[in-house]
């Protein structure tokens, strides 16, 4: 029963943010003209401004993912401890029968190690199915986070003229150098850890 153990440890966020926003207000033009005296043409030539998040620093401070995680954690122990509860219990009746079994009847032996074998099976199919739920709600929970985390961005990156927001982590460092003022970790933590906020002032109304 250690099905539950490996997915507490699973309970943290991966968060891959790669999203392309074209704000048409940033664009600039530029004219040219040929050699031989043909007419000027113009082009238009986007600005490109790429910035970056730390994906480590966002699942540290952003207060919604800190609430599910600590949610998924809760649920998880829980998990355990009724586990472990049932799992003693029927270790204390495999040692009474194991003491009673010398004095038994061959069918009683039969009926009991029978019963125990059920029981058995229970506690391995309770284990399962905790385990599958769990990872039903982490799933479902941490592509809520993402959805959230994803549909800011895009409403950020129009409002500034990103034109791609990368992320970056210790774990997963495909960013390998980024300049310290393409980092707008620190502004989008601010904005959702309000947006959250707000949200559960509303809900409570």
């Amino acid at each position: 029963m250690n099905k539950l153990f490996v997915t507490l440890s699973k309970v943290t966020l991966g968060l891959v943010v790669a999203l392309a926003a074209v704000s048409c207000n940033q664009n600039a033009k530029t004219g040219s003209t040929t050699p031989s005296g043909d007419s000027t043409t113009s082009s238009t030539v986007k600005e490109e401004k790429i910035v970056y998040i730390n994906s480590d620093t966002l699942s540290e401070k952003y207060e919604y993912f800190k609430d599910i995680r600590a949610k998924l954690e809760a649920k998880v122990k829980k998990a355990q401890s009724d586990l472990q509860s049932k799992g003693q219990a029927f270790q204390r009746e495999v040692a009474e029968y194991q003491q009673k079994a010398a004095t038994m009847s061959a069918s009683d032996r039969q009926a009991t190690e029978e019963k125990l074998a059920r029981k058995q099976d229970e506690l391995g199919r309770l284990d399962q199915n905790a385990s599958a739920s769990i990872a039903q709600d982490e799933s479902t929970e941490f592509n809520n986070v993402y959805n959230t985390i994803t549909e800011y961005l895009k409403k950020h990156a129009e409002d500034n003229g990103y034109t791609l927001v990368l992320t970056y982590s210790k774990s997963n460092p495909t960013v390998l150098y980024a300049d310290k003022n393409l980092d707008i970790t620190a502004n989008v933590i601010d904005a959702l850890n309000k947006e959250y906020k707000d949200k559960k002032a509303s809900d409570k109304k």
